[in-house]
């Protein structure tokens, strides 16, 4: 039984050389993953942080904006569609409920950081 399971090793380990030397050969093929970035994400491949936030708020600020001319449209009479308002307002509610969340996490990651022994 030991000799059983010392040649299943003995195999694994073959095929795991085998396939490390397919991957070393074929890794000149291989493209960084970088190079396939959507440049219309809010970071960008080479974009900050900050920038990203940026991008972020002002996107937020967008929708809201939107959702308060769709609701006036509603209200004065020159629109007619309350459901696409209301969806609107939800959606630029919702959209700045994720900031928020993601803002709180990066200010509990700054704490945790602040907070290590140097």
């Amino acid at each position: 039984m030991a000799n059983d399971i010392a040649g299943m090793i003995q195999a694994d380990l073959a095929s795991l050389t085998n396939a490390a030397s397919d991957l070393a050969q074929h890794a000149a093929q291989i493209a960084p993953a970088a190079q396939f970035a959507d440049p219309s994400f809010a970071g960008g491949s080479t974009g900050s942080f900050a920038q990203a936030m940026q991008n972020a708020v002002s996107g937020v600020n967008a929708a809201e904006q939107a959702a308060s001319a769709k609701m006036a449209d509603v209200d004065a009479g020159r629109s007619d569609d309350l459901v696409g308002a209301m969806m609107a307002s939800q959606e630029a509610s919702l959209s700045f409920s994720m900031l928020m969340q993601v803002r709180n996490k990066v200010m509990g990651a700054v704490d945790e950081l602040i907070k290590l022994p140097l």
